[in-house]
């Protein structure tokens, strides 16, 4: 049953992909598509248009969209919090302070030089909050990571609208970025990125197994043969890994990690090993979606996609959360 629809998932991801590649201010014939993919002719302009603009936008859409899917559905188990997404551990945040430092001190206007920023500083602010929720007894509660993840975040987010506040110029190039968007990064910023989210997708699929016992219970987990505190630094890097270069490649992108592992849950249950490869095909083909809808409602310009995922997220998510039988974590 879950293997269909699995099955299902993916045929709705290569629909997404084939949208993405179609529509835009310029609609593309399907066969046109095809013929791009198949038999490439770098004289004809509309497959100019699909190689050159829509498949480094859609390849971005693909990866970021996968990371956020599955560092949502870790942050969730991993904290036992279902309003918990990828920027409960300062990832976000750290994520955008490094970018406006890098655009403010060191002069970075690429996206190419973005990446490292960003992802640098999302590690930094993720080992940050794992050491402030360490402090006292118990070590790295789900409860305790998630207050020193947000007053870490507050503290980073406090400092950066300092940073933009004092330069506009910083401001002017950084607003860009943290809006979030699909548009302007290149196959070769996708390809810097991607050995993270590589690294990070395997390790958070294979964590299925990890999270379902932590949400029993510290004492069940070491009943179980289970050392939760190495299961939550697993988790957490993998989070690092992905939220951090998927933040980092396309902006700080809200309700694609929020919203995908609750709608998930309603019908795969609270088993981890089938959140985490749903949310994976689910959240990008989400994102890709609401990327094409940018492009439409505003002919012949685009709503970055930033703002369309939290304009379809939010009542989305308010409907889930409000329905009786949606699964618990």
């Amino acid at each position: 049953m879950l293997g269909g629809g699995l099955a299902l998932a993916l045929v709705v991801l290569a629909l997404a992909v084939l949208a993405s590649l179609a529509i835009g201010a310029k609609s593309v014939p399907l066969d046109t598509v095809w013929n791009t993919v198949l038999h490439h002719d770098p004289s004809d302009g509309d497959q100019t248009v699909v190689t050159s603009l829509r498949l480094p936008r859609t390849v971005v859409g693909l990866l970021a969209g996968a990371a956020l899917g599955l560092a949502g559905t870790l942050m969730q188990g991993l904290t036992r919090n279902p309003l918990a997404d990828p920027g409960l551990l300062g990832v976000n945040a750290g994520a955008s302070f490094a970018v406006v430092l890098a655009i403010g001190v060191l002069g970075v206007t690429t996206f190419a030089g973005y990446v490292w920023f960003g992802f640098a500083g999302a590690a930094l602010a993720a080992l940050l909050v794992h050491l402030v929720g360490s402090f006292g007894g118990q070590g790295a509660t789900p409860v305790k990571l998630a207050l020193a993840g947000a007053a870490v975040s507050a503290g980073l987010m406090s400092f950066t609208r300092a940073v933009l506040l004092s330069d506009t110029k910083t401001f002017d190039q950084f607003r860009f970025w943290e809006v979030g968007s699909l548009a302007g990064r290149g196959l070769g910023v996708a390809a810097q990125a991607g050995p993270f989210l590589a690294v990070g997708a395997v390790c958070a699929l294979l964590s299925g197994r990890m999270l379902n016992t932590l949400g029993l219970g510290d004492e069940a987990a070491r009943g179980l043969g289970q050392n939760p505190a190495l299961a939550r630094v697993f988790c957490s890097a993998s989070v690092v890994l992905l939220c951090g270069a998927a933040t980092a490649l396309a902006g700080p992108l809200g309700f694609i990690g929020l919203t995908v592992p609750h709608a998930v849950r309603a019908f795969t249950g609270p088993d981890h090993r089938w959140t985490l490869p749903y949310s994976m095909v689910l959240a990008p083909a989400l994102l890709l979606v609401a990327d094409v809808l940018g492009r439409v409602v505003a002919r012949p310009g685009e709503i970055e996609v930033g703002i369309v995922t939290a304009v379809i997220g939010a009542p989305v998510f308010i409907a889930l959360v409000r329905k009786s039988r949606l699964a618990e974590l």
